[in-house]
């Protein structure tokens, strides 16, 4: 049976709130929903469209690539609306801004609490998406500002840097290597080992690590994001090899995070268009993340 054509607009927007938010209470608290009804409308969204729209891991939802490109093709429809609805005055000095997951759901919407209540004449619209989408948000002026943790080169992009981390390895506390100060390539060997999955770069490097030691832990799950992966270890399941930032600020009471003994290194940076003028709004974000962004023991400015 073909997939219906006919278009709902409520279901539109539970999968943008739901991209946004990135929990189904946080979209149900946004739309002034229930969380049922927000399932209830991914899941006929799935239905409708017949694709997998999120992915269950760990008790969470995870967006796959054909949310993220539904979503785009979505920009559109909303921008129009906005159009409509919106105030007649436009807001002045508003950031857009836009940042992956592992950012924006946690790390950055603190801070852009913290940020608009210093400076409440500010107005900033966020955007979840991968890195990819970053970059081709900056290059398409489409948002004024980045953040990225992956290292995508792009004509009419600068990358500024922001902060530099060690690998760690994240454990929970009564685990038997937990007592060491440092862990070691071989202390994997045989150990159950939750793994990045083979389109993330770093699954590659870590293997070449760890085959030059001679050591082969026992994956027992493949992640995408460093908190999918520290939420599994918290949870028992296995040892993790993942960039401390910003995850560890928000596990370090539940975890422990040990340094892991290779060249491994994490590079976070500020995505600008080096074609047009940095807005002031977007000057004084960055300068307000540069000054409150916490310390850590394996992080350091960029």
């Amino acid at each position: 049976m073909a997939p219906k054509s006919w278009h709902s607009l409520p279901e539109y927007q539970a999968l943008r709130a739901l991209l946004q938010t990135g929990t189904t209470t946080a979209a149900a608290d946004r739309l002034g929903l229930s969380q049922s009804a927000i399932s209830r409308s991914i899941t006929s969204l799935e239905a409708r469209s017949g694709r997998i729209l999120f992915e269950r891991e760990a008790g969470r939802l995870r967006p796959t690539e054909e949310a993220v490109r539904l979503n785009r093709r979505l920009d559109p429809l909303f921008e129009a609306l906005d159009r409509i609805d919106g105030p007649t005055v436009p807001v002045q000095e508003t950031l857009r801004i836009i940042a992956p997951p592992s950012f924006a759901h946690r790390f950055l919407v603190s801070h852009i609490t913290s940020f608009l209540r210093t400076n409440p004449h500010f107005f900033v619209s966020l955007e979840v998406n991968t890195s990819d989408e970053v970059i081709r948000g900056i290059l398409d002026d489409r948002f004024d500002l980045g953040l990225t943790g992956v290292e995508l080169h792009r004509d009419g992009v600068k990358l500024q840097p922001y902060r530099i981390s060690s690998a760690v390895c994240a454990m929970i506390s009564d685990h038997p290597l937990a007592k060491k100060k440092v862990i070691y390539p071989d202390d994997l060997n045989g150990q159950p080992f939750v793994a990045f999955t083979y389109r993330h770069a770093r699954r590659t490097q870590l293997e070449k690590i760890l085959k030059q030691a001679r050591s082969t832990p026992r994956i027992v799950a493949e992640v995408s994001t460093s908190f999918a992966a520290v939420d599994l270890a918290k949870e028992g399941l296995g040892l993790a090899v993942v960039n401390p930032f910003p995850v560890f600020h928000y596990r370090s009471q539940e975890l422990t995070f040990l340094p892991f003994a290779s060249q491994i290194e994490y590079r976070s940076y500020f995505a600008i268009s080096d074609q047009r003028p940095l807005p002031r709004v977007a000057r004084a974000f960055m300068r307000h993340l540069r000054l409150h962004t916490p310390s850590d023991p394996f992080t350091k400015k960029g």
